[in-house]
């Protein structure tokens, strides 16, 4: 027997919506955000240098560089590659529009790669194919937190003498290969916006093993200037001396969110464990629902998701993803859309963009749905998501 939707006047799962992404702050947290404000520093000052050594421990990369927020820190990133004007550079079609600003803030060019069609990454195929003389780098996205296949874009960057960068976004302490992500790339940002598994309320960070994208990392951060005595051209001055030798951004994060980062890389592993402990409950409770696709596990990614997205078999269903979406957000779980493409939105199709750029990433668009996860999640919250998907799905399945 169908149950009556709440959007069409039925009673809803939950009576409270239920957000498809939060935040948790704890004592420890606020604790330490208060010892900053009481302190002489509120930026630039000893926290910075402490998150980016706890960074550092978090993923075994040898360097880290915090900024305001994971834009800044693709940006960067580009930066420091040498991206510039008549480059391009292949970037994930399915992610948020910084992936690709980053390239545009450059003078270069997005080039857009379909994705693969079972784990929603970048596909490897569709990154060969559009290499061309003018590829600079490869910025590659790890999608819901699950690592992209990392070993095949190092290879092809080795062949085509290119640099990846890991838009990490999504996959603090993920680990690919038995290594944590972080520290395989050439460049790797991660953003610590409030949805993301550990907040800095914004903030982001740029980490690499090479000493050479690290100071150049540096000086982009705060307007190309130093006052680091190696770097200086002229050592002739007091201590009071400093030079800006590039053309720089004002991309410094705060000591109270420096401070927040730490607190919350404290409970890392936690944060980690609860969501596994939820994706795996998901998958049970999924799997045998025929209208429904989950994502490809790939083997080398032990993987710390930070999004959970199903994908509809809408030829099985009587309506399409939008209800189906409207129906959820009734019931009161607060499910969202990640992504649509990036070459569709308006201002990339001012660009030239053509829609139907990327096959497998226009059939996702049209069928996914995210439904919550984060940490604070009860056991009854994650069994009303359920609930509520196997409602909506059980009503409208033909």
């Amino acid at each position: 027997m169908k149950s009556e939707l709440a959007i069409y006047g039925g009673e809803p799962i939950r009576n409270k919506r239920l957000n498809y992404g939060k935040q948790y702050i704890d004592q420890n947290d606020i604790e330490a955000v208060c010892a900053v404000l009481k302190s002489d520093y509120l930026t630039c000052g000893p926290e910075i240098p402490h998150m980016e050594h706890k960074l550092c421990e978090v993923t075994g990369a040898k360097f880290a560089v915090a900024v305001s927020n994971g834009t800044a820190a693709l940006h960067i990133a580009c930066l420091a590659a040498g991206i510039g004007k008549g480059d391009e550079v292949i970037v994930s079609s399915i992610t948020f529009a910084a992936s690709a600003n980053c390239i545009l803030y450059c003078g270069a060019t997005p080039v857009f790669a379909d994705i693969d069609h079972d784990t929603w990454n970048i596909s490897i195929a569709n990154v060969e194919q559009k290499i061309t003389s003018k590829t600079k780098a490869i910025i590659a996205v790890d999608f819901m937190g699950q690592a992209a296949a990392l070993n095949e874009l190092k290879e092809i960057c080795l062949k085509h003498e290119l640099l990846l960068i890991e838009d990490a976004a999504h996959s603090i302490n993920t680990r690919y290969d038995g290594n944590n992500v972080g520290s395989i790339a050439d460049i790797t940002t991660f953003s610590f916006h409030p949805v993301k598994t550990i907040t800095a309320g914004e903030g982001g960070a740029v980490l690499t093993n090479d000493i050479a994208l690290y100071r150049k990392a540096i000086l982009y951060r705060a307007h190309g200037i130093t006052r680091d005595e190696n770097l200086l051209t002229d050592k002739s001055n007091g201590n009071w001396y400093y030079e800006q030798q590039l053309l720089g951004y004002n991309y410094r994060i705060t000591d109270i969110q420096a401070a927040l980062c730490c607190s919350q890389l404290d409970k890392l592993d936690a944060f980690s464990c609860r969501r596994k402990e939820i994706v795996a409950f998901y998958n049970q409770e999924f799997k045998n629902i025929n209208e429904i696709i989950l994502p490809k596990e790939i083997n080398q990614s032990d993987t710390t998701r930070h999004l959970y997205i199903i994908y509809l078999k809408l030829e099985l269903l009587t309506t399409d993803r939008k209800t189906i979406y409207e129906a959820l957000q009734a019931e009161n779980i607060g499910v969202n859309v990640h992504y649509i493409p990036v070459y569709r939105l308006p201002y990339y199709q001012s660009l030239g963009y053509p829609k139907g750029l990327c096959p497998n990433a226009e059939d996702f668009y049209e069928r996914c749905i995210t439904l919550p996860l984060f940490y604070s999640m009860t056991d009854d919250d994650a069994w009303d998501v359920v609930c509520g998907v196997r409602k909506v799905i059980n009503y409208f399945r033909k």
